[in-house]
């Protein structure tokens, strides 16, 4: 049938032809969801287990067969979050500029052409797919927040029961969490020492001030870990250089050092977390505890908010293609698998996903939801890994 469908294509008067590039897999409230995004959800999947997992051979087909089988689930959802996002009025535009900016900051791009030409390099995609995957990955992520993340609550005694059933695996090491930012003077001209002195000075006073340790060293810092806000992580004793480690383990949680002067240039450090030998206190691991409860009960929450989505949604799925989140008794079949519209869209108009497709009238004559194209609700924008996430 795909086969006759594409030959009827090409048969028709050349005023009339259009070259098929898409095929539209699933219908949701009007939005599309087409075979490319199953196949780019695909490679990223194994791209993602080899690499971030290293598995290979039968164990990377068995992993990447089970993650296949809740592709279509994941796009329906995103598609379900974002309109919904549209729907209760969220707006994450101020935030989508920020990241944007902060991330042509972090990058060193100085203008916006270089900036787009530098996003289509690094991902591949154009500008304005990638600033709307962006936008579309904070949509959703303010709507599970809002609408079931706020909704989860982990009782205070059960906490405490957790934290004295497993007392045993808050036995810890003395160790210490730092965060850093680094301005380098290795090959630099002398000439130049006493601007980034005063660079780290002005930094210095900045956090001073009350600025986040986080955001200014993403901005700021020399150091690859800029990229993690200058997160450095744990060190024990006798790990670090003799005068730091006296330093940072004779601070305070959440206190910044001086300026240090370095052999390769200038460093700030934070104490972001402090672990004394022996058996943490409740009040030490509280925030760790309430995670472990809280994490299995926000994806059985999400799912069912996911399923009430989808029963006051109208979707259709082309035959051969399953959503595994599918609401229990809904019929989601293809009502016009027959017609050549449906089942492919050109160029152009995948270029318009955004845009609603007229000719789908949901049962009972209601006005499809307008809403953008999905985001992830599982993991980072489908941007390739050199570009950060929000």
């Amino acid at each position: 049938m795909r086969y006759l469908r594409l030959l009827l294509c090409f048969a028709l008067p050349a005023a009339a032809q259009v070259r098929v590039v898409e095929e539209i897999i699933a219908k949701i409230n009007g939005e599309i969801v087409t075979r490319s995004e199953i196949d780019r959800e695909s490679t990223e999947a194994r791209a993602e287990l080899s690499s971030r997992q290293n598995l290979a051979g039968d164990e990377l087909q068995k992993a990447l067969a089970e993650k296949q089988k809740d592709i279509l689930r994941d796009l329906v959802d995103r598609s379900l979050l974002v309109q919904r996002g549209k729907e209760l009025g969220v707006s994450v535009e101020t935030q989508l500029i920020k990241y944007l900016d902060d991330l042509r900051r972090q990058y060193n791009v100085s203008s916006t052409e270089e900036f787009e030409k530098w996003i289509n390099e690094k991902t591949g995609m154009a500008h304005e797919d990638f600033r709307e995957q962006i936008r579309n990955q904070m949509l959703t992520q303010r709507v599970i927040g809002q609408e079931v993340g706020s909704r989860i609550s982990v009782p205070k005694e059960e906490i405490q029961k957790y934290y004295d059933e497993h007392k045993a695996e808050f036995v810890r090491p003395e160790q210490i969490h730092l965060r850093e930012i680094f301005i380098n003077t290795e090959g630099k001209d002398p000439k130049e020492l006493p601007a980034l002195e005063k660079k780290t000075a002005d930094i210095h006073a900045r956090l001073k001030k009350g600025e986040r340790f986080a955001e200014v060293a993403t901005k700021n810092s020399d150091s690859d870990s800029a990229k993690q806000g200058g997160d450095i992580g744990f060190f024990r004793r006798g790990v670090l250089d003799k005068e730091i480690e006296t330093l940072v383990f004779g601070m305070r949680r959440g206190q910044n050092s001086d300026i240090l002067k370095r052999k390769n240039g200038f460093l700030i450090l934070r104490v972001e977390e402090k672990h004394q030998e022996g058996q943490a206190a409740l009040e030490d691991v509280e925030q760790e505890v309430t995670e472990r409860l809280y994490m299995p009960r926000m994806q059985p929450a999400l799912r069912e908010y996911m399923t009430r989505l989808r029963q006051s949604a109208f979707i259709e799925l082309r035959p051969g293609f399953i959503d595994s989140g599918a609401a229990p008794g809904q019929d989601t079949s293809w009502k016009d698998p027959e017609q050549f519209k449906p089942a492919v869209t050109t160029k152009a108009e995948a270029a318009k996903k955004k845009k609603r497709l007229l000719w789908v009238i949901p049962r009972g004559g209601g006005k499809p939801a307008e809403a953008p194209d999905a985001a992830s609700t599982q993991k980072p924008p489908a941007a390739k890994p050199q570009v950060p996430a929000p």
